[in-house]
């Protein structure tokens, strides 16, 4: 278990670096008129994410989860390829990626990277990770109710994030 708090503590460490990422984002497409859109459920957000590692970690240590490696290595892999995924996003986006929702009016929707590909290649890392990171240690109850909530969230989210780039796009 100690390598899996490492890995789950790792993750956390990845979180902190998105929010300063977006921080600085944000303060840029603030300054350029940018609007934030969405602001009720970003708390719900953080707090969705905040208790998925929680609870992988409390899972594994309370219920006494094995690792099964048939299982914890692939859903190992899938976790990192979903790190790599995020980062290409991110990477991607440049100063217009955030965790909130926030839009410059004008700006033209980016289409290069994972987004030639997938509207929203971001979600589909975030859908990969909260399912793939509790299996790791064969945390199927934290996997199945977090990946049950995160859909229900996901919902929201595209909703809004959709709404919000369709009234900002050029014409």
């Amino acid at each position: 278990m100690p390598w899996y708090t490492l890995l789950v503590l790792a993750v956390a460490a990845e979180r902190v670096a998105e929010l300063v990422v977006a921080r600085r984002n944000a303060a840029w497409t603030l300054a350029r008129a940018g609007i934030e859109h969405g602001r009720g459920h970003y708390p719900v957000m953080v707090a969705l994410h905040t208790g998925l590692l929680v609870c992988c970690l409390l899972e594994t240590l309370l219920a006494d989860r094995p690792f099964l490696p048939a299982l914890g290595w692939p859903m190992l892999a899938l976790a990192l390829l979903a790190q790599i995924l995020r980062w290409w996003c991110v990477a991607t986006l440049g100063p217009y990626w955030n965790t909130r929702v926030i839009v410059v009016p004008g700006a033209r929707l980016v289409g290069a990277g994972p987004y030639r590909f997938l509207r929203h290649p971001n979600y589909v890392a975030v859908v990969v990770e909260v399912a793939a990171l509790p299996l790791v240690h064969s945390a199927w109850l934290t996997a199945t109710v977090f990946t049950a909530a995160n859909a229900f969230l996901l919902s929201v989210r595209l909703r809004c994030e959709n709404t919000a780039l369709a009234q900002a796009a050029p014409a």
